[in-house]
């Protein structure tokens, strides 16, 4: 059961972690629409996708947010705790500053279960809705929006420019419209003193021209020039159909998944069949090249032993070689044909053993790649447990508990955190370090780093005390 000092010291914790969550989800939020509001904006978006799209994409700021959340708020606590005196007060009755943590570090195991089960199914889904709907997005046309003095020609075959536009009334004026030639119709200029639009449905768009002229271009039969026509009229009446404008969805189970929409389990399957195939390719390379060289080496060896056999007393002794192969035949030419024989071979296989290499290769970072996403699944979940253990310690020797110092240290604190996550991904799918210490290196470190600084809190033993000469 819990005493009141650990129930007082959770409830610290509740205030600051839910601020400092809600804040860092508005800034990851903001970052997002700034790095994306070019891709949403002028495409004539239903709202409705916008919002979905947006909360799609929450579920990785939530990943992030965490354990950013835990750590402030964990220096927090502690630091008030310590800056209230409650520290002290604890340690005079004979309580071990540890009794204090356990509480906390079993909160944060409990949100790193959560937060690895969130990572694992839940986000890999919102990352697949979400990357569907950035390419319905993509290829999505900008809606009909006429500008003044501006060309626009995002409806197929034709290009409108419109000098003058009446906000108020919806008129036209000094119209230009450029028809490009198709099956049924013919290349034309269309120019007009004034005109209106009209939509009677979402697919359909009518422009009514007044007081203008129009400019065919006649294509030629039988070789004869093109021929040039023009009409005059007092109203024109023009139709286009909007619907490529309309945004469409597809269906995102049709849509392939890439590593971040994936869970472990898939990913682990994946990885599986990625070594099978290496291993399947090895297999085959090493049985074709033991069909097509051992079988016919052998065969001809056999032919030089008998040649050699029948002329072994007009032959020239053999050379002594590195090779014991070649040491067992009676005569130069023998070695040499040996030779040549085996270097045809290598020639000749050389080009499938190179294919070979870069198939392998190919796939060795293909599994790296599945493989720090699998890590990274249970890394930065990991972090909640991590940065209680780091966070206590430390905001029990800061002893303040202003949001300003945990500021501060959070800041250093998570910036060297995640410049180490993304390096890390960088250089093991690269191949330059393994995805495990790509992914687990820094909590590995920071792990170390609160374990020391939890005992130096909590035990006789100081750090600085290591480093003092005995008198």
């Amino acid at each position: 059961m819990l005493n009141k000092v650990q129930i007082d010291l959770l409830k610290k914790h509740i205030g600051p972690f839910l601020f400092c969550f809600f804040t860092m989800m508005f800034i990851l939020l903001m970052q997002f629409l700034i790095l994306h509001v070019d891709k949403l904006v002028g495409k004539g978006l239903p709202i409705m996708i916008v919002i979905e799209l947006i909360m799609n994409n929450l579920a990785y700021m939530v990943v992030l947010a965490l354990p950013m959340s835990v750590l402030i708020s964990t220096l927090i606590a502690f630091g008030k705790f310590a800056e209230w005196n409650e520290l002290t007060a604890i340690r005079a009755a004979g309580i071990n500053p540890i009794q204090l943590i356990t509480p906390v570090l079993f909160c944060g195991f409990l949100l790193f279960l959560f937060t690895a089960y969130f990572s694992n199914y839940i986000l890999p889904e919102a990352n697949h809705k979400a990357r569907s709907l950035f390419i319905d997005i993509r290829t999505q046309k900008p809606a009909f929006d006429l500008q003044p003095a501006t060309f626009y020609d995002n409806i197929d075959g034709y290009t409108f420019l419109i000098k003058e536009i009446n906000s108020e009334t919806d008129s036209l004026y000094d119209i230009r419209v450029i028809q490009e030639p198709t099956d049924n119709r013919n290349r034309a200029f269309i120019n007009a003193k004034r005109g209106w639009l009209e939509s009677p449905d979402e697919q359909t768009l009518t422009l009514f021209m007044k007081d203008g002229s129009i400019l065919r271009y006649i294509p030629g039969r039988s070789g004869r020039d093109e021929t040039l026509e023009k009409s005059t009229f007092k109203q024109y009446r023009m139709s286009f159909d909007l619907s490529d404008l309309t945004f469409s969805r597809s269906n995102p189970d049709q849509r392939s998944r890439t590593d971040r929409t994936m869970s472990a389990q898939a990913m682990l399957a994946v990885v599986d069949t990625l070594k099978m195939d290496q291993e399947k390719h090895r297999r085959n390379f090493r049985e074709n090249l033991s069909q097509d060289i051992n079988v016919p080496f052998h065969y001809e060896a056999t032919q030089i032993f008998e040649l050699s056999e029948q002329h072994l007393a007009d032959t020239i002794r053999a050379y002594e070689s590195e090779f014991i192969t070649l040491n067992l035949l009676p005569n130069p030419n023998a070695q040499r044909s040996a030779i040549n024989r085996a270097t045809n071979s290598v020639d000749r296989y050389r080009p499938e053993l190179e294919n070979l290499i870069s198939d392998i290769s190919w796939r060795d970072f293909r599994i790296a790649e599945f493989m720090v996403e699998i890590h990274k699944k249970l890394s930065i979940p990991f972090a909640c447990f991590i940065f209680v253990l780091l966070g206590a310690p430390i905001g029990m020797l800061t002893r303040k508990g202003n949001i300003g110092v945990a500021a501060i240290i959070s800041s250093v604190l998570l910036t060297v955190y995640f410049i180490a996550v993304i390096q890390g991904e960088k250089f093991a799918d690269r191949k330059i370090i393994t995805p495990f210490m790509g992914m687990w290196g820094i909590n590995l470190l920071y792990l170390a780093i609160g374990l020391i600084l939890t005992l130096h809190v909590t035990t006789s033993l100081k750090i600085t005390n290591l480093f003092r000469r005995d008198e």
